[in-house]
């Protein structure tokens, strides 16, 4: 794959999620419900619980890096390899959850419905297969794997004490008080770190084990890229 197929690529992922992201927004903003939400609040805290989805905060990392991708396929930086890192692995985790776990539960329809397909199957499936097909690669070390760890687990963390004080979780499986109580979240929890830590480490071998992408030397194996 070129350069030039891989910014159309990382372009039309950017602008789904943007798409995806601000039609969101606009509903919350118009007293709709905030993903699985039926309680309406005021839109100060509407907001707020809004940017305390991980759908929501892993949708805008791809945002941020496929437009930057969009622009320089072979983007590359310290910190830019764990944001996308975190991006690609945040995403899957988000559609592979919502299909598990939350789709059961929801009863969409109309625009709601079209958010709720775009933030958890359209984008989650645009950017993992840009980032296999697209790269850029080779960009994962196993320092990124650990830094990227760092911000599921302090969402977490935050969510889950945020929840205990206020009564409000983002996911119904993060709240004791349903059924499956507290032993449920931890295992829940637990379960979904696992599947998080397994998605690096599968990351980690791709990137290493398969060919430089975009078509082209790539700078960190010697040479200039062909664009």
């Amino acid at each position: 794959m070129t350069p030039r197929s891989a910014r159309i690529w990382h372009g039309l992922t950017a602008a789904v999620a943007v798409a995806a992201l601000v039609l969101q927004l606009v509903l919350v903003l118009r007293g709709g419900r905030v993903l699985d939400e039926t309680e309406q609040p005021g839109l100060g805290i509407r907001l707020g619980r809004l940017v305390s989805y991980f759908t929501i905060q892993s949708n805008l990392l791809v945002a941020v890096v496929t437009v930057q991708l969009a622009r320089d396929p072979l983007r590359d930086g310290a910190w830019w390899r764990v944001l996308r890192l975190a991006a690609v692995s945040g995403i899957l985790v988000t559609g592979v959850v919502h299909f598990i776990l939350l789709r059961p539960l929801l009863d969409l329809d109309g625009a709601d419905r079209v958010a709720d397909t775009l933030l958890h199957q359209v984008v989650p499936v645009l950017a993992v297969v840009g980032w296999a097909v697209f790269g850029p690669r080779p960009r994962i070390e196993s320092r990124d794997v650990a830094w990227t760890l760092v911000w599921p687990l302090a969402w977490l963390v935050w969510t889950l004490v945020v929840g205990g004080l206020s009564g409000w979780y983002p996911y119904p499986f993060l709240d004791h008080r349903e059924d499956h109580g507290t032993m449920g979240v931890v295992l829940t929890s637990a379960a979904i770190t696992v599947f998080f830590v397994l998605l690096l480490a599968l990351a980690r071998q791709v990137d290493q084990r398969t060919p430089p992408a975009p078509q082209g030397w790539d700078p960190y194996r010697g040479g200039g890229v062909r664009r």
